[in-house]
């Protein structure tokens, strides 16, 4: 695929980021994303799940910002964020997952994931959801994930982080 191509879909991405819309990717942003996420599973934030998730998105939002802040104005905008899920990231969607991770793990918890670390595919939807995807695509997407082929209604950690890797990183 044209370099250029890739380069326009992740640019696209950037957009799940920027959850107050205001031009760049910060603190806040993931800050905000694990609040709507408590307010969407009616989940106090000095729960230790709350805790937990305010955590991973603290973790997510430092790896983010090692890869992609190249000013150190604790800022990421769309360039940087291109060029760095394009220079960082493509070739390396573990690198990704490894970041993403804490934050995902704490989501499904508050999701209400059980002992092996599966939520259903509803929660799965309601997650995307708090996080600004479309009602119709998230639900979609939910259910696309639900690969291990037991039909179950059950999305496993490891299948949610392989997919979300691969939608920040990979061209579809």
């Amino acid at each position: 695929m044209v370099t250029s191509e890739y380069e326009r879909r992740i640019a696209a991405r950037f957009a799940t980021f920027d959850q107050d819309g205001n031009g760049y990717i910060d603190r806040e942003d993931f800050s905000g994303a694990a609040k709507a996420l408590l307010a969407e599973f009616d989940t106090a934030a000095r729960s230790d799940r709350g805790q937990a998730l305010y955590i991973g998105a603290e973790a997510f939002w430092q790896g983010m910002a090692g890869i992609a802040d190249r000013d150190g104005d604790q800022r990421i905008t769309r360039e940087e964020f291109v060029n760095g899920a394009v220079k960082r990231l493509r070739d390396n969607p573990e690198r990704f997952a490894e970041i993403a991770r804490p934050f995902l793990h704490a989501a499904l918890a508050v999701a209400g994931a059980d002992g092996d670390d599966t939520v259903t595919v509803e929660a799965t939807a309601r997650i995307l959801g708090a996080l600004g995807v479309p009602g119709d695509v998230a639900r979609a997407a939910a259910a696309s994930l639900d690969t291990d082929g037991d039909g179950d209604g059950r999305i496993g950690e490891e299948e949610i982080v392989r997919a979300f890797a691969r939608y920040f990183t990979v061209p579809e």
